[in-house]
């Protein structure tokens, strides 16, 4: 008997419709619009200046700071993927426990899609992080990205007309943190290294671009002009946060029938979380934008092309 409990995966499946989603155009002109999408010069202290990986800074957070553990209480943070897995392996617990015990949905105002936020105490959500204590964090190792790259951003862009993404940062100067007048002076590739981001930064960025690219997009009403159904926003939500959900899906539904995937990938992606959120986020640029990364197979692609020649009467 079939659980009633259970999401039928094939029935989500096969309410997509693989042509209807893929939007037809070239990004190239928008993409110029991506720093105004993630810059919100009245929410943040950002300096108006560019760094790059040779670029320095004067920084350093420590126990003795007169702030120290203030940025630890009513901190908005965000968490990527790679945070959620790191945070649920460190205690010993699944993804999805993690979220329900940690975290408060909300949703990434520029790109209208469905995100994760720690969830902070206090009856107002003001409160301390869960994972804050009086020498510092208990989860310190496996810390956020957020946190770990503060007081740095990232902003990773492509401008009109160039061939590749070019990435730079930014300096976040807020009135409360003491850190900048250490005088401990590093550039930031080194202050990147310090502070281990290079795994995290690439478990995560083709989730920031999927955010920014939807945030470009978001001025012209969404790729071709509409905004994320609620349909597009599950699918985002399952395949960028929930891994056990997204995991089942692909092998419950009919994914592996519709797309080419590697048999040592597919094996990869039966215990390997980090590679199989890059599947996910592979296939919702291909869904979403229309990007080349990931195929269909021979005989889909077929039958798809066989239905939009019929739907143009040129069958």
């Amino acid at each position: 008997m079939a659980d009633p409990t259970r999401t039928s995966y094939d029935e989500e499946m096969e309410e997509i419709d693989i042509e209807a989603e893929r939007p037809s155009y070239d990004d190239r002109d928008i993409e110029v619009q991506l720093f105004d999408a993630v810059r919100d010069a009245a929410a943040f202290p950002v300096e108006p200046v560019r760094l790059t990986a040779e670029d320095t800074f004067s920084f350093r957070c420590h126990k003795d700071q007169p702030c120290w553990n203030k940025c630890c209480h009513g901190a908005d943070i965000t968490l990527t993927p790679y945070c959620i897995l790191r945070l649920s392996r460190r205690l010993k617990v699944s993804p999805s426990e993690f979220l329900a015990a940690y975290t408060v949905p909300a949703m990434h105002e520029k790109a209208d899609l469905p995100i994760a936020k720690i969830k902070t105490g206090g009856e107002d959500g003001r409160g301390a992080c869960p994972f804050n204590t009086p020498d510092g964090c208990s989860v310190y190792e496996d810390r956020p990205a957020t946190c770990r790259y503060y007081p740095l951003g990232m902003v990773s862009m492509k401008m009109k007309d160039m061939e590749g993404k070019e990435d730079f940062y930014f300096l976040v100067k807020e009135s409360h943190c003491c850190g900048h007048q250490d005088g401990k002076v590093q550039n930031v590739g080194e202050y990147r290294t310090e502070q281990a981001l290079v795994e995290y930064d690439r478990v995560n960025r083709g989730w920031v671009d999927l955010l920014m690219k939807m945030a470009s997009w978001k001025v012209m009403g969404g790729p071709m002009g509409q905004a994320p159904t609620t349909q597009t926003k599950k699918m985002f939500f399952m395949a960028t946060t929930d891994v056990e959900t997204f995991r089942r899906f692909v092998f419950e539904s009919r994914f592996l029938h519709t797309y080419e995937i590697d048999p040592e990938a597919v094996e990869l992606i039966k215990t390997d979380d980090e590679a199989l959120l890059l599947l996910g986020q592979d296939w919702l640029k291909n869904i979403l934008f229309n990007e080349p990364t990931i195929l269909l197979r021979e005989q889909v692609l077929h039958e798809a092309i066989a239905k939009a020649r019929s739907d143009m009467g040129a069958a």
